[in-house]
């Protein structure tokens, strides 16, 4: 069972750091990779990993992201439920749902994100810092504030045709 979870893991690479320290010899390399696993279900993870060399570098990151991986709730398997905002130091991004057909509108590591995750239809805008971190930090962000409309049908002791249909009359 485990390995059939593997194989559905899919992985983006967002960004290689080359970093460099000054000995007495000459430079010595080191490189730092961000890594986005997701199983285009709904699950997703994002991590870091350092090393003198690249792909020890991703094999980190990839361990990392798939020990971090949290639970997205998606809207008919294509896009998110409804518009968020998402902060993260210098960054800030915003997310919005959208009709079908209109594809994976965002920049950069939002992108590799959304793919993984397995959602085909979205807006999203980076507004502030354009470092991959934060981004992906401040995406993260807005996914963990996200509710599904079950949560918030339960919370307020409603069905969920209620509070879907009173989304719509606004």
């Amino acid at each position: 069972m485990f390995d059939n979870e593997k194989n559905e893991i899919n992985e983006h690479l967002v960004t290689i750091n080359r970093v460099a320290k000054v000995v007495k010899g000459g430079r010595r390399f080191g490189f730092a990779a961000i890594m986005i696993v997701g199983d285009s279900k709904g699950k997703v993870g994002y991590g870091t990993g350092k090393a003198k060399e690249v792909p020890e570098a991703v094999r980190k990151a990839t361990e990392n992201a798939k020990n971090r991986m949290i639970r997205v709730h998606l809207k008919d398997n294509r896009t998110i439920h409804h518009d968020m905002i998402g902060r993260f130091g210098a960054g800030k991004v915003i997310l919005r749902s959208a009709a079908p057909g209109t594809g994976i509108i965002a920049g950069g590591p939002m992108r590799a994100l959304f793919e993984s995750l397995g959602i085909k239809d979205v807006v999203a805008k980076s507004i502030g810092s354009s470092n991959p971190h934060n981004m992906i930090k401040a995406t993260f962000n807005a996914f963990k504030n996200s509710e599904s409309p079950k949560s918030i049908a339960s919370k307020r002791s409603k069905k969920i045709s209620d509070i879907v249909k009173s989304k719509e009359m606004s």
